[in-house]
């Protein structure tokens, strides 16, 4: 028995005479093509959207438009291997009609169409909604880690420069006495070695006042500095320390379908529910719903936000108090009464209102007792010599109802692990996007909308037939080709 064998490379073959025939009738690829045909481009802001009327032409940025979201949604993002694709993917080349733009365009394109490649998302979540994907009852923020184009080595903070500093200068002192001591003594073979420490000294010297120079830049507010793309700073992560953004979403219940997203170069999520919550209250129009979010969001301020536009949160709190830490009661084992505006300690004594602060632009009021020392119960309280004291934040009574809904409906809480965390799941192992390419937090917005307008055109085309998606957009799935 033989093997099989493929054709004989020299043979003449009859393949169709049509680019059409080699794209079939339900290839996601012209759902693509159909879904960019509905957009106004230039309502939505693309560059060249309309020609110019002299000149030479300019690719039509449908075209360009179309390559990107096919590149994105296979994996595909580097300017060069999206030019390659137009040599030698037949899909692409039916949907650009054998146009092949090269690598700088294909670039030039997505850094010059930041803000309009961000509308096409909402575009596409204004489409999913007509299809009735979206509840909007339930949504779930969470936030995951992505590197950015930035090493470790290249971000500085200023331990981490003091340090630099101070090794060069010892180094510096090292090199200094070899010098003098080339130089005391004879001339003649040493004159090779002086010439190196010198070439050495001013190679160092220049680092150390480029050091000091990102020195100068830190201040309260900017407490690192990266060098290749300044807008990222170092973030922890599970598997250690990583140069890049927080990437922000908000996943509605109904089909994991992400309903707004953004991106921050802040370390925490301490500030960030209100602002990804809002936006996908607005790309849904909704007038109410519910958002859970993990202990990283817990922020007054933030669901105070929340509330004022209709959203009731879902945020537990991390129990963080020192005293817990030390085995003592913390803030949870005393009852606030709010007719009284006392809170009723263990023991059942009273604290009262003795004064208020402000501190990083919020309220708070001070609540103390009155003899501790003769209470049985103050080593499990207390270490201070004083009687102890307990803050309220402002808002803290929404934050109390808030962990009311909590215990009464754990259920809800549950849910979140299993809709916010499925799109990073998804984005970073099954499309393999872990890092960012562009450099810049505007950029990279636009990056990570991209990559959820893909997350969710995959979804979607699993969740709904071919022939319901063309005629969402208005076309007719073709009978033959």
């Amino acid at each position: 028995m033989n093997h099989r064998t493929g054709l004989d490379r020299s043979q003449t073959l009859l393949f169709p005479e049509r680019l059409e025939d080699y794209v079939g009738a339900e290839n996601p690829v012209r759902f693509l093509d159909a879904f960019v045909a509905n957009l106004d481009l230039h309502a939505l802001g693309f560059a060249k959207a309309e020609c110019a009327a002299t000149g030479r032409p300019p690719y039509d940025p449908a075209a360009l438009l179309k390559l990107y979201l096919y590149g994105y949604l296979h994996r595909i993002r580097s300017s060069r291997l999206l030019e390659a694709e137009c040599h030698r993917n037949v899909e692409v080349i039916w949907l650009l009609g054998k146009l092949t733009p090269d690598f700088k365009t294909i670039a030039d394109f997505r850094k010059d169409n930041l803000k309009p490649l961000r509308a096409v998302s909402r575009q596409f979540t204004v489409l999913c909604r007509k299809l009735e994907l979206f509840g909007g009852e339930l949504l779930a923020v969470d936030g995951s880690k992505f590197g950015a184009v930035n090493a470790r080595d290249a971000n500085f903070n200023a331990a981490k420069l003091e340090d630099l500093i101070a090794r060069a200068d010892a180094r510096l002192a090292e090199y200094l006495q070899a010098l003098d001591s080339a130089d005391a003594t004879e001339p003649g073979g040493e004159a090779l070695d002086k010439t190196r420490l010198a070439e050495k000294i001013a190679t160092l010297q220049e680092k150390q006042d480029w050091h000091q120079e990102l020195l100068a830049q830190l201040d309260e507010e900017q407490k690192q500095i990266s060098v290749t793309d300044a807008d990222s700073r170092k973030m922890p992560t599970a598997q250690g320390m990583l140069v890049g953004y927080n990437a922000q979403v908000a996943v509605d219940a109904k089909h994991k379908l992400i309903a707004a997203a953004d991106v921050t170069n802040e370390v925490t999520d301490f500030k960030q529910l209100a602002n990804v919550a809002l936006e996908a209250k607005a790309n849904l129009e909704l007038k109410q719903a519910e958002v859970v979010a993990d202990a990283g969001y817990y922020n007054a301020a933030e669901v105070s936000r929340c509330a004022e536009q209709g959203l009731t949160a879902y945020v537990p709190k991390s129990d963080t108090s020192a005293n817990t830490a030390r085995g003592l009661y913390g803030k949870s084992r005393f009852r606030y009464d709010e007719k009284q505006d006392v809170y009723v300690c263990p023991a059942g004594a009273e604290l009262t209102y003795r004064f208020n602060t402000y501190e990083l632009g919020r309220e708070i009021r001070y609540y103390r007792a009155s003899g501790c020392n003769r209470c049985a119960l103050k080593p499990q309280c207390t270490r201070n010599k004083a009687n102890r004291t307990i803050t309220r934040e402002e808002n803290e009574g929404l934050m109390e109802a808030m962990a009311e809904r909590l215990k009464a409906q754990p259920g809800k809480f549950k849910l979140r692990k299993t809709l916010a965390e499925h799109p990073f799941g998804t984005i970073k192992r099954w499309f393999g996007y872990t890092h960012f390419l562009l450099k810049g937090l505007e950029k990279v917005r636009t990056e990570w909308s991209l990559t959820t307008l893909v997350y969710n055109l995959k979804r979607v085309l699993n969740l709904v037939s071919f022939e319901k998606l063309m005629q969402v957009v208005g076309v007719k799935v073709p009978q033959t080709v």
